[in-house]
């Protein structure tokens, strides 16, 4: 396969050199995958100087392979050489190559000139072979990871008992055991545990000796290239140094760090021997301080140390020696570095086995130090991926815990009692105790829950035990909820920073030995709302306790968040519960008040059931009706007679009784100290729906449901009214603004309607099946919502353009229910339409209520009240009315005249008092220009 290259590409460089040219322009200006085509399909010619002065290096190549996330490409790219470089992009390669090349001549020099050419085009020919080849996809990559990794699975019992602990944080503490490795073929998979035994080399690999020493350094990278797992890596590296150095004894240590950012070393090997298993390898594992004895000095400085004799070294320790009976004579230590020069283990090989005088050589050191400088790049991707295969724990341990704290929200000890079944079952402690801030108090908690380990093994039905709260330590978790910050104490009795540790306190004291204790935040961050205190952190091995670390405080603070949230919601879930439970009294309390009495009901029907004036009588059924001369319970009688009248009691079956108690509740549920919105109000509208149905001919263009919903509407549609308007409501930031988003008077009414509806003994719609009940409510809703103005504003446009252009149909849904909203308007607004000595007595009334609004607002909301009710400016009282007729109500009339001819009283009705206005308006004009400040007393005979 041959590359055709770019013309960019086709030239000489000035020393006449078309392939030097050729590649760098290549180089500069294509992908990697052409540049080694280009290389694969070339003779580059020798001397191999001119090859590493023109060409770039191979720790170059290596790190353009790494920034094209090639990154085993990139360990076999650069043979025979550390590549220290960073993998930012577009870095150009760091001194630190050219450094090591000249320090390491000899190598360079013997490696390079014999063998370079022949040496890339095999290291290309296997990254070419690689790369080409299609990689098939493995059967068992998408197995679940809870076949191979039983720690992690989770249980699929779905009790609400004590959850049972699925990982514990000392995973989090040491390495992995593999879950995946890569096959022949570079495909991942996933690992059961007979699988891995078989698939981690007891012995080392058998390489070819014939070839050169750079030769054998790339079958060993490419060896460890694929390994993730870090035990494995170290037991692969173990049997690599032999192959190279062949000593006797070999250990392999990791920089680790504690919760203090303190360094320390960790064996993964230790002292073992050719033909040591993986597993007898992991076994031995040992902790070494910092910058002590040889390890630790070549870790501190990072330089390696080629000690002929070790007891002549003052950094050796000889008490394994001692111990073990074996004679430490040469050590070869070498730092472990990753890309940023950062020491991240040391290899140490001991006594070689031969050579001179067991002595390692020059040449060991090089070799040594060449194949590390691989094994730091490797090192640090396993870590990677060790590190992510935690994370991903870490989640699944917190999803687990979300899971437990969010599906129970009712009960604050279950939640709590979940919570530190789960933080116990997971940190490894002997105790959990979660203290709650009280609300009311911040310096004390309101409640306390305590729990053991050794409860996680009683049963879900056990008993609860009681401890006494008394004797707890609270003091930490005191100071914590106060300076909102954790505390981790290793040792108890050796920490001085807190004055109760001592004295009387100290029984308190003597069964604690080391303490984590953690804040639990609100949602906010901004407030503690409970304490996470835990005691005594066993080791999972030999049982004995030991001190929280740095992975125990991340833990507990991540477990915290969910506790608050879980906490705060299941605080808040207490309160809404109590307060539907107060709402619940107080409407049974307001259900029993709002009710007329059994003693109005019982005299109502008496009185009804002995005489009930007719229609006629009452004139009902006329438009210029007045109530002025009807007292309440003849108010209430000819409510009851215009059921009957509508065949509403008969149709749905109701008991006169509840019709009755019903009327007497509705009238009872309307203010007795509001001038005009009151139960006169409501009943007149009412009239006006009855006389609209009955003399205006429209009762029988509606349904029975249609005409049952407006007469329960009009009654009902200004219950409760307080004497202001939702322009009032509003500003003054009443409950009820809160509460609804629009018409927010109007919502109201309707409420307080289905409150009467559904109280005992008032329930007129128990006849009603259920949809047909559902249907009328519906209609309620809507007409009462129609009194609106604001929404009788927006939608008449749509009525008088249907009227005027003689679309309406009354088989039209739509169109059938906007002509109900407006039938509504016309009924509420029907004083208006009254004859002209009742038009004036309610317009005063309505004035008197306008005017209580006005003071409220000068005393309540300092603010100057409009003129309709500013009782200053009582003089533009006809005016104003003028200008409402003409903007709200003429029109309205006009179109539903239009509709059914025989309601022309109301128009009638409407425009007589509009003359009588204008009239009065005209004369209180002259009355100012004359400077007359009263306004006359106009008496007009309508006729």
């Amino acid at each position: 396969m041959r590359l055709s290259l770019p013309s960019a590409a086709a030239g000489v460089d000035p020393k006449g050199n078309h392939h030097t040219y050729a590649f760098r322009k290549l180089w500069k200006t294509s992908s990697l995958e052409s540049c080694l085509l280009f290389i694969h399909s070339s003779y580059v010619p020798p001397p191999c100087a001119l090859f590493f002065r023109r060409f770039p290096s191979p720790a170059c190549l290596g790190k353009r392979m790494w920034q094209g996330n090639l990154y085993r490409e990139a360990s076999v790219a650069a043979v025979g050489f550390p590549l220290a470089a960073a993998p930012e992009m577009g870095d150009t390669p760091e001194p630190q190559v050219e450094n090591w090349a000249a320090t390491h001549s000899a190598t360079v020099n013997s490696s390079c000139n014999a063998h370079a050419c022949c040496t890339l085009q095999e290291m290309v020919n296997a990254w070419f072979a690689e790369r080409v080849h299609t990689i098939p996809a493995s059967k068992e990559q998408g197995k679940n990871n809870s076949e191979s990794n039983p720690q992690v699975c989770y249980s699929e019992n779905t009790t609400q008992g004590t959850p049972v602990r699925k990982i514990s944080a000392s995973e989090f503490d040491r390495p992995l055991r593999p879950i995946v490795v890569k096959d022949s073929v570079g495909t991942l998979k996933f690992l059961s545990d007979s699988e891995k035994k078989e698939l981690m080399p007891l012995q080392p690999p058998s390489l070819s000796r014939a070839g050169d020493q750079c030769s054998r350094l790339l079958e060993l990278v490419k060896d460890i290239s694929s390994h993730l797992d870090v035990t494995t890596l170290c037991h692969k590296i173990f049997l690599h140094i032999h192959e190279l150095i062949a000593a006797d004894r070999y250990s392999l240590f990791l920089v680790c760090e504690d919760s203090s950012n303190k360094k320390f070393l960790v064996s993964r090997l230790f002292d073992v021997a050719e033909g040591t298993t993986v597993e007898q390898a992991s076994n031995n594992c040992i902790r070494l301080e910092w910058n002590k004895g040889i390890v630790g000095h070549v870790a501190e400085f990072g330089q390696p140390l080629n000690i002929k004799d070790a007891y002549q070294d003052s950094r050796f320790n000889a008490e394994v020696d001692q111990i073990t009976g074996y004679k430490t004579q040469s050590i070869l230590c070498m730092p472990i570095k990753n890309h940023r020069e950062e020491v991240v283990g040391v290899a140490q090989a001991i006594n070689k086995k031969s050579g001179s005088n067991g002595t390692f050589t020059d040449q060991d050191e090089k070799d040594f130090a060449a194949y590390l400088a691989f094994c730091g790049i490797v090192l640090h991707n396993a870590q990677l991926y060790e590190t992510s295969l935690l994370e991903n724990r870490r989640n699944q341990v917190l999803l687990d815990l979300a899971t437990l704290i969010f599906e129970e929200q009712q009960s604050l000890e279950v939640i709590l009692k979940k919570i530190a079944a789960t933080i116990l079952s997971f940190m490894q402690a002997q105790r959990c105790t979660i203290f709650i801030v009280d609300e009311d108090s911040p310096d004390t908690f309101s409640s306390v829950f305590h729990m053991e380990s050794d409860e996680l093994e009683e049963s879900a039905d056990a008993v609860k035990r009681e401890y006494d709260v008394s004797k707890m330590n609270y003091m930490y978790a005191q100071y914590v909820a106060n300076t909102m910050e954790a505390i981790n104490i290793p040792d108890i009795c050796k920490d001085t920073r807190f004055p109760w540790t001592n004295g009387n306190e100290e029984k308190n004291f003597k069964h604690i030995q080391s303490l984590l204790c953690s804040p639990i935040k609100n949602a906010k961050k901004n407030k503690v709302i409970g304490v996470c205190q835990l005691v005594n952190k066993v080791d999972e091995n030999s049982g004995k306790i030991k001190a929280f670390n740095k992975n125990d405080e991340q833990f507990l603070e991540a477990f915290a968040i969910f506790c608050g949230l879980g906490i705060q919601n299941t605080q808040m879930f207490e309160v809404v519960e109590r307060a539907m439970a107060k709402q619940m009294v107080t409407l049974e309390i307001l259900s029993y008040h709002a009710s007329a009495a059994e003693e109005e009901t019982m005299e109502l029907q008496v009185t009804a059931g002995a005489i009930v004036p007719s229609a006629q009588s009452l004139k009902l059924t006329e438009f210029y009706f007045s109530d002025f001369e009807l007292s309440d319970m003849e108010t209430t009688l000819a409510t009851s007679r215009m059921f009957t009248d509508l065949n509403l009691v008969q149709t749905f079956q109701m008991k006169y009784e509840t019709l009755c108690r019903w009327i007497l509740s509705v009238k009872k549920n309307y203010r007795k100290n509001v001038a005009y919105h009151n139960w006169r109000h409501a009943f007149n509208t009412a009239q006006c729906m009855f006389a609209a149905l009955r003399t205006g001919k429209i009762q029988g263009k509606l349904n029975d449901l249609e005409i049952l919903a407006l007469m329960i509407a009009t009654l009902s549609h200004d219950l409760d009214h307080r004497g202001v308007n939702n322009s009032f409501i509003q500003r003054s930031e009443h409950p009820l603004a809160q509460l609804y988003c629009h018409s927010i008077m109007e919502n109201h009414h309707f409420d307080q309607c289905l409150m009467i509806l559904n109280s005992q003994g008032n329930q007129i719609l128990s006849g009603l099946s259920v949809q047909d009940y559902k249907t009328v409510l519906k209609m309620i809703k809507q007409a009462i919502l129609a009194t609106d103005l604001a929404l009788y504003i927006k939608r008449r446009s749509d009525f008088f353009e249907l009227v005027n252009k003689k679309k309406f149909k009354w088989d039209d849904p739509s169109q059938k229910e906007l002509f109900l909203a407006m039938l509504m308007t016309a009924c509420d607004l029907s004083a208006i339409t009254k004859p002209w000595p009742v038009q004036q007595r309610i317009a005063e009334l309505v004035a008197s209520e306008f005017y209580d609004q006005g003071d409220k607002e000068r005393r309540e909301l300092n603010i100057e009240p409009i003129d309709l009710m500013n009782r200053e400016k009582k003089d533009k009282i006809p005016s104003m009315q003028v200008g409402f007729i003409d903007a709200v109500c003429l029109e309205l009339y006009e179109a539903l005249t239009q509709i059914s001819e025989s309601c022309y009283p109301l128009l009638d009705g409407c425009q007589r008092n509009r003359q009588m206005w204008q009239i009065l308006a005209e004369q209180q004009e002259k009355n100012l220009v004359n400077g007359a400040k009263s306004q006359p007393e106009v008496k007009c005979n309508m006729d």
